[in-house]
């Protein structure tokens, strides 16, 4: 099969295009033929910095398509079933092996580079706000980084929990596709100072729940951000700096900081049934999903680069 293989860490001229040997089938698993890879912010990071598990290493965490075979084990799944798979590797290829645990039902009907973008997104989006963010309706959410893929996701599922919604982003552009889905106030952290917008829109108090897919210094922003007992999920750190914070900061306002990852739980009935439920509302239509650029596969390199630009609103696909 042909997939993107890199051989060193770097930045995203280490990807090659090349030939290697298909993976294969476990007796709990599926491959599938895959039809869409979304490329998620952990791809960029792991190929930056994280482990190689061979050389070359494939990398990436999620990719959907067509079921061409099926582990003895396996009941759920059948030759010719649509699915979208997460794993820690392994998605920017042609065919791809999970275990059949990490793999979702893609609905008829769906379009399957739609659904190729729910899993880790809107999983890690919910899990911030309800499982470790406790959101309630009448609060009021701050997204940051918007129009990434867990920003989107959580403006959507926040705005239908009933919560108010502000984001933040990089141009005002951005920021205006994000309104549709459910966005009240953007802030553009470029022309504005986060904190001190926030609070001007919050009459002061400060917001409930902060959904930080950032890290770095954008996370003591987040902090300085909330409420008296707010809560940040902390994510991410698709900011690609030291994680500093001043914990003394959350004490007066009796706040609270929570990391997350979604991974720790993925097979867990809870996360896999609430991932389902998030790729059938994709499906319906009751959630959006924004993809903002096709490539080749071929063209992995270039993805990535273009993703790193942060131009992007929503999701980069790659297409075999």
């Amino acid at each position: 099969m042909k997939a993107a293989v890199y051989y060193e860490n770097g930045p995203p001229s280490v990807l090659k295009y090349e030939t290697v040997p298909d993976p294969q089938l476990t007796p709990t698993g599926i491959i599938i033929k895959v039809e869409a890879v979304s490329i998620e912010g952990g791809d960029t990071l792991n190929r930056q910095g994280g482990a190689l598990m061979g050389r070359p290493h494939i990398v990436g965490y999620q990719a959907a398509g067509e079921v061409v075979a099926v582990g003895a084990e396996v009941k759920n799944f059948k030759i010719g079933d649509k699915a979208v798979t997460t794993g820690f590797n392994g998605s920017h290829a042609e065919l791809r092996a999970v275990a059949a645990r990490t793999a979702w039902k893609i609905p008829g009907g769906c379009d399957v580079k739609l659904a190729a973008a729910v899993p880790v997104p809107f999983g890690t989006a919910h899990d911030c706000l309800f499982e470790f963010g406790h959101l309630k309706a009448g609060e009021t959410v701050l997204v940051q980084a918007g129009a990434s893929g867990v920003g989107v996701a959580a403006i959507q599922l926040a705005k239908r929990a009933g919560a108010r919604v502000l984001a933040t982003a990089s141009g005002d552009e951005r920021l205006a596709r994000l309104k549709p889905l459910g966005l009240d106030d953007g802030i553009n952290y470029r022309t504005h100072d986060v904190v001190q917008s926030v609070m001007k829109l919050t009459d002061n108090k400060g917001v409930n729940l902060v959904v930080d897919s950032v890290g770095g210094s954008t996370l003591q922003g987040s902090i300085l951000s909330l409420a008296y007992r707010g809560r940040v999920s902390m994510v991410g750190a698709a900011g690609r700096e030291p994680m500093r914070v001043d914990v003394g900061s959350l004490m007066g306002g009796n706040r609270t900081l929570s990391g997350v990852f979604l991974g720790a739980e993925i097979a867990t009935d809870r996360v896999h049934n609430m991932i389902q439920q998030l790729v059938d509302e994709v499906a319906n239509g009751s959630l959006k999903v924004l993809i903002d650029k096709t490539f080749p596969l071929a063209e992995a390199a270039a993805a990535h680069a273009y993703i790193e630009s942060r131009q992007a609103v929503g999701r980069v696909l790659l297409i075999p």
